[in-house]
């Protein structure tokens, strides 16, 4: 493995150490002060540790570093000292660890959910005062169980407390850091955890909580300097005006949006961005706009290539979506035939456990097909959204969708068939979620 010490790649012997570095995002310069500050909290003086001392773990040179640097390697990383790849000499006696801060809290975020239990923020086992990389992975990965789990039932107010109570976890160790960056990254996780909370309200169709929300998670962004986050806040922004049928907000926001650094750098940012725009547009009656901004998502989307990582957060986006939000668009500029075709496509690209979604696109569907005059055809179609969703309620934002649907059946259908729609799935339609 190999490692990078003042410009120059070298190889490391510490494996291991290397690793964890890798993983925790720690250059040598941040673990160099991490130590320091490690140090300083069980002593009362900060360590002289150099970046040369580290890159001597890394090299192997150094195999078992001095007492107090130990105890700050473990506190940092929350690992055993030896595995961190190091080698004690000899037979050394065991020497006590450093007195643990007494202020801190040792507790485990849960948010009960039906038939599950999000554990979000802590592990078990009592934590030290020092935070780190670690840290950052940790409540990374409590914020991937938790997007899976909304693509997989949609938005709710306990997706919300579980976020919430993320975003809280975040802020809360912020405030014992190890480092700036790690500081900064913390309040990231803090914005993507808020900006997580709104989207279940957006999705929940509790729109004034969500507004607040979204307020808080771009404050955060800005004390992270994470144009990703900040992208993210923009985004949901626009979604959240057009549920409001605030369509010139929404277009102003998804312009926000694109204006973000990260699309300048990210051609999947990039691609979102028009394509929230795209939307904003169609529903203000700016046809060819809308169209012009839909074709400059689909040339952004195919420069993404394969192997780049992808934040979580904008997982859910790539050819299904785009072609999800064909449909919205097309259909809204009356090519209610394209649209059918982009939702079958989209149908066709998602990935299995993105059950929301699918049941969305099956309402798009659904209006495409009525939109056409396929009256009957159209009511087979939105059946297959309760069958999908099947097990949950649904959520506000499908109940709306679907509330779009039942408008214009009603309009457009005759009035035995929408009677009959209506019907049939009256209660689970208007169950609130």
């Amino acid at each position: 493995m190999v490692c990078l010490y003042r410009g120059v790649v070298v190889e490391s012997r510490n494996e291991l150490l290397a690793a964890w570095m890798t993983e925790a995002d720690m250059k040598v310069v941040d673990l160099t002060a991490a130590v320091n500050d490690a140090i300083g909290d069980f002593t009362g003086r900060p360590g002289t540790t150099s970046e040369r001392t580290v890159f001597r773990w890394l090299s192997g040179e150094n195999q078992w570093p001095q007492t107090k640097q130990r105890h700050a390697l473990e506190a940092i990383s929350r690992l055993p000292i030896t595995d961190l790849g190091f080698v004690p000499r000899g037979n050394p006696k065991p020497t006590p660890a450093p007195p643990k801060d007494p202020s801190v809290h040792r507790r485990r975020f849960f948010t009960a959910v039906p038939g599950t239990a999000l554990a979000v923020a802590a592990p078990a086992s009592a934590r030290p005062s020092r935070v780190g990389g670690a840290d950052v992975i940790r409540l990374r990965d409590s914020m991937a169980r938790l997007v899976a789990l909304d693509a997989t039932r949609g938005g709710d107010t306990a997706l919300e407390r579980a976020s919430l109570a993320g975003a809280e976890e975040a802020l809360r160790l912020q405030r014992h850091s190890t480092t700036q960056r790690v500081r900064q990254r913390l309040f990231a996780i803090a914005a993507d955890y808020t900006a997580n909370a709104a989207w279940s309200l957006i999705d929940a169709r509790d729109l004034d909580a969500a507004t607040a929300h979204l307020e808080r998670a771009l404050t955060y962004a800005g004390m992270a300097q994470d144009p990703d986050m900040t992208m993210q806040v923009w985004n949901l922004r626009a979604m959240l005006a057009r549920q409001r049928e605030e369509y010139g907000e929404a277009v102003a926001a998804a312009q926000a949006a694109q204006a973000t650094a990260i699309t300048r750098r990210s051609p999947l940012h990039n691609s979102l961005a028009h394509a929230r725009l795209a939307i904003g547009l169609a529903h203000s009656q700016e046809h060819k706009a809308a169209l012009r901004s839909l074709g400059r998502a689909e040339d952004a989307l195919a420069q993404v290539r394969g192997d780049q990582t992808t934040p979580v957060w904008i997982a859910f986006y790539g050819p299904a979506e785009l072609y999800s939000i064909t449909a919205i668009v097309r259909d809204h500029v009356g090519d209610p035939a394209q649209a059918e075709a982009a939702s079958h496509r989209a149908l066709a690209a998602l990935p299995a456990s993105y059950r929301r979604n699918r049941a969305n696109v099956t309402a798009r569907l659904a209006l495409a097909q009525l939109h056409q005059g396929e009256a009957e055809h159209a009511c087979a179609t939105s059946a297959s959204v309760f069958a999908i969703m099947a097990g949950d309620p649904l959520p506000g934002r499908m109940r709306s969708l679907l509330g779009d649907f039942h408008r214009d059946l009603i309009t457009t259908a005759p009035a035995r068939l929408a009677d009959e729609w209506t019907d049939r799935y009256r209660t689970e339609w208007s169950t609130p979620a």
